[in-house]
């Protein structure tokens, strides 16, 4: 959900996400699907992809959502995290309000960062 609405909400000549998980699973949680339906995006096509320190190196900035210590290391790469809980068989209601809340925590970075 979060890099769904960081391309979405970021100027993408300043700013790109790529979501990508320590564990990810085989595909997108049909609940996080039907909640980003709800607001305009089609996660369908979206495979869940793993997180490498390869991946992470090529970051300016990791942002993180509860993964720990199975978050790669890279010297130098600043990390965020939000402690977030895992939408997974979550009742819907549960997972609008992760949903928002993390457009919420998108678009303050974005700002922050001057990525809009």
């Amino acid at each position: 959900m979060a890099a769904a609405w960081f391309n979405r909400i970021c100027d993408a000549g300043k700013a790109k996400a790529i979501s990508a998980g320590t564990q990810p699973g085989e595909r997108v949680h049909p609940e996080v699907i039907r909640v980003m339906q709800e607001v305009g995006f089609d996660l369908n096509a979206v495979r869940p992809q793993l997180l490498t320190a390869d991946l992470a190196s090529r970051a300016t900035l990791l942002v993180t959502m509860g993964c720990g210590e199975a978050c790669p290391f890279v010297p130098g790469l600043r990390k965020v995290d939000w402690d977030l809980p895992d939408p997974k068989d979550q009742p819907i209601e549960a997972v609008r309000r992760l949903r928002d809340e993390i457009r919420q925590r998108v678009s303050q970075l974005a700002s922050e960062r001057n990525w809009l």
